[in-house]
């Protein structure tokens, strides 16, 4: 699920969309911006659907040892394990996560995707990992789980094949790749031996998180123009033309924020866009938009610009 870091992220991804356009589409960036969040869920589906990939691939190339010419004892009586593992069956027989991949058009169809997969497999028989599976005397469920979580990590989660299949559906999917994936490893280890796998949501309150993003993206541009001017007052040893654009849009969303918000801590909006800027700005900007944004804590607190409901949300 999203947690409010990655929302300001795509906050911020959008608002530097918008400022760098020409055409100044206030609709189209929110839309935008919405299908950007809804296409990580279908990152996260996509992921899923791998395993199910990965065990039709194995069935096939089972079928075709059997249908050679000569097929040896081990063509026609193959070792099951993989293709009978209990977590890839029970995430195949997912009605949710059936039902999941249909509203959101996500699947694997197609040859090349097939191609893909058969690459993949081909990496995974070569890895020590399922010849000790496949090998092992044990054969639980916990087995087949801990398989399935080793699997996703070493062969899907950082397969290069799937990264470019990402890559070329949108560039912002390896941003968001690491969350899809954790979402991933949640969904395999809430799974148990009489419980299907819990397919996550992507929101986990989209009545509050859906409008946080809207709000702080409607009204960082509509007050774009008083931000600007706070900025320029607090960095008057700075030209601010010099400033790193994405040093300018942290700030201006920040000091959104402080005033839009009145349940989030000003430490917790300030601590969120220092950390933020380690990942998309310059190695310097996290101490400098720590500075500004100080100053602008208590520029607005003296001008009765923040106002917290809770004990303590303004320090």
């Amino acid at each position: 699920m999203l947690n409010r870091r990655h929302l300001r992220i795509k906050v911020l991804q959008a608002l530097y969309a918008f400022f760098q356009s020409e055409e100044e589409n206030f609709n189209r960036t929110e839309k935008e911006m919405i299908g950007a969040l809804d296409r990580i869920y279908d990152l996260y589906l996509y992921l899923l659907l791998s395993f199910e990939e990965l065990k039709t691939v194995a069935e096939m190339q089972m079928e075709d040892r059997k249908n050679k010419i000569r097929p040896d004892a081990e063509d026609l009586n193959p070792n099951m394990r993989f293709v009978e593992n209990r977590l890839f069956a029970q995430l195949e027989s997912s009605k949710q996560l059936r039902r999941a991949a249909e509203e959101h058009k996500v699947s694997w169809i197609g040859d090349a995707n097939r191609e893909m997969f058969k690459k993949i497999f081909a990496q995974v028989r070569e890895s020590e990992a399922f010849f000790s599976y496949m090998s092992a005397e044990s054969n639980s469920y916990e087995d087949d789980q801990q398989f399935a979580l080793n699997l996703f990590k070493t062969d899907i989660a950082n397969s290069e094949l799937i990264y470019h299949f990402f890559e070329e559906k949108s560039i912002h999917w390896l941003d968001d790749i690491d969350l899809a994936c954790s979402m991933v490893l949640k969904t395999i280890k809430s799974a148990k031996e009489d419980e299907a796998p819990e397919i996550l949501p992507l929101f986990k309150d989209p009545e509050d998180e859906i409008p946080f993003v809207k709000t702080l993206l409607r009204k960082t541009i509509v007050h774009d123009k008083d931000n600007i001017a706070l900025i320029d007052e607090l960095t008057k040893n700075w030209e601010i033309d010099r400033i790193a654009k994405m040093d300018i849009i942290l700030m201006k969303m920040a000091i959104t924020e402080f005033q839009e918000f009145n349940n989030i801590p000003t430490k917790v909006t300030l601590n969120e866009y220092i950390e933020i800027s380690k990942f998309y700005s310059t190695p310097k900007s996290n101490g400098f938009i720590n500075g500004i944004l100080d100053r602008a804590i208590e520029r607005l607190a003296q001008d009765n610009k923040i106002k917290k409901t809770g004990r303590g949300l303004i320090s």
